[in-house]
Formats: structure tokens, sequence, C-alpha cells
């Protein structure tokens, strides 16, 4: 069964609560307690509603993919690089799925709620818990995020860690070729400081969060994946000429 057979991604009166509750539950620490800056939102509204992919950094498990949620929800109300007063969590936006590690979205209870927003889970080749492994690709993981961007947009991580600087993973150059979608880069900066390593406590408040969309990526048809890799992390700015670059105060 792929993700987008499941009962909770098939029923958007229930997506439609989770994304409410979870809303209601972290607007304050992104956008009273802390300052969130984003930019380049104008031109999301114009996106088809399907197989759209969106790259990423990200530097805790959660708090990036609940401030693009977020975002999402304020352009589906017409709003532009601001999430203002969150009357737009009345009818959320729950055409998208997020891609997360199995183990992961299995570390709590509001981990466990959040799987109902929406998750993709995929199984790690390198890593399970602390224990550093091989192995290849999961033909059906693919098939899920396949599935997911048919349904329609999809967060991913290219990264497939919270570590600043890690290598890029070559399975979201692998699903760009094969499935060809509009590729749009976000930039996430500040989340680290201002939450935990989960994403889901404040460690800090006044800090400066931003969120910074970028153009679409246009790739070659025979652009390899190295190449496409190569693009990606340039566009997240997460190789090495971007490190080193002072994040938001």
């Amino acid at each position: 069964m792929s993700i987008s057979d499941t009962w909770w991604q098939s029923n958007p009166i229930l997506r439609s609560v989770i994304h409410t509750m979870v809303g209601a539950l972290s607007y304050p620490g992104l956008a009273l307690v802390n300052t969130m800056r984003i930019s380049g939102t104008a031109g999301l509204s114009e996106l088809p509603a399907r197989n759209v992919l969106f790259i990423s950094n990200h530097a805790t498990y959660f708090a990036e993919v609940i401030a693009f949620l977020h975002v999402f929800c304020a352009v589906k109300w017409r709003k532009v690089d601001r999430l203002g007063c969150p009357y737009y969590l009345l009818s959320p936006f729950i055409g998208c799925s997020f891609v997360a590690a199995e183990e992961t979205m299995k570390t709590g209870a509001l981990a466990r709620l959040l799987r109902l927003a929406g998750a993709v889970e995929v199984k790690r080749t390198w890593r399970m818990g602390d224990r550093d492994l091989k192995r290849d690709r999961d033909p059906y993981d693919t098939e899920k995020i396949v599935r997911a961007l048919e349904k329609g947009w999809v967060i991913t991580f290219p990264q497939g860690t919270t570590q600043a600087r890690a290598p890029g993973r070559k399975g979201t150059a692998h699903i760009i070729k094969q499935c060809c979608p509009i590729v749009v880069p976000i930039v996430a900066r500040g989340f680290d400081r201002a939450f935990d390593k989960d994403g889901l406590r404040l460690r800090k408040i006044g800090t400066g969060l931003s969120v910074t969309f970028k153009s679409p990526l246009l790739f070659a048809p025979e652009a390899s994946p190295e190449t496409i890799l190569e693009r990606v992390m340039d566009a997240i700015e997460e190789d090495e000429t971007h490190w080193g670059r002072p994040e938001p105060g």
C-alpha cells in the first residue's frame, strides 16, 4: 500500500483537523516569541497542484516542515511573504506531503500526529538509530514518493539528516530524473537556535528565523544524477561555497 492509499491521506477532514491543531500549537514559537522572515512566496500560488518538489536544508526534525506548512496555508489565503493572523488555519492547505525517516516518525506522540499530516516515510540507507549501515534504496520507498508527487506537493530534504554540511543523497536526484517535477529550493535558517533537535520545543526566544523560496530549478533531460545533486545542494546553500555565511540575527 502506498502513501496515497493510506486512510489518513485520503481523509481531507482528518488532515485539516491535524493541520489546524499542529498549526495552533506551533504558531507562537514561529511568529510571536520569535520572528520569522519569509521571502519568495509570490509565485507559489501559480504552481500546479501536483508534481511540485520542494527541496530544503533543515537543522531540526520538524520545525522547518511545520513552518513550510504554515507558509503554504498563508499563501492559500493570498498572503505574500507573511503569516500575519493565523486565521488561515480555519481552512488549511493540505495538498502537501513531506519525506521523513521511518524511525523519526516514531519518536513521540506529536511526531506520530505529524505522520497523519502527510508524512511519506522512508528507510535511511546509511544509518539506523546510532548504527551506521549501507543498504540499497528500497524501490517501494521511491514508489511512495512518486505516488505522493502524483497527488500533490512534496517536501524533501536532500541531505537526509539535520547535520549541517552533510553531503546530499542521490535519491532526490533520481526522483527528479524519474518524475520531472517542478523543483523549488528553500533555504531555512535559525530554527536550530530557536528549537530543540526535534523542533517541537522552544529553547530560545527572540530568535530570527528565515525561510526563503527560490525560483524553480531547470534541468536538462540528459543531466546526470551527480549534476542534478550538485545543483540541488548549491540551491539549498549546503555546498561549500555557502559555508560560513552568517545566519539571521
